[in-house]
């Protein structure tokens, strides 16, 4: 993975953090809405992460591979990808 794993990591364990949380949150019976926005937090920054994920992907995996054989398979991995989004 070429993503600036410092960043990737500061986002996770954040994200991670919100999870215990949540978990908390629940168990503690929390505020419906309270809880859901939480979530929405946690989708928001692991979407961050999985954008710096795939520009990455782009910068390198994909740049090198232009001109190669196997730029096809690359595209397609994106479109996949892109598909799920």
């Amino acid at each position: 993975m070429q993503a600036d794993k410092i960043k990737v990591n500061r986002l996770l364990k954040t994200a991670k953090g919100q999870i215990d949380g949540i978990l908390k949150m629940i168990e503690e019976e929390r505020y419906c809405i309270d809880v859901s926005n939480q979530l929405l937090a946690t989708q928001a920054i692991l979407k961050k992460v999985n954008q710096e994920v795939l520009s990455a992907h782009l910068q390198h995996c994909v740049k090198s591979a232009i001109g190669e054989e196997d730029i096809n398979e690359k595209m397609e991995e994106l479109d996949k990808i892109i598909k799920k989004l």
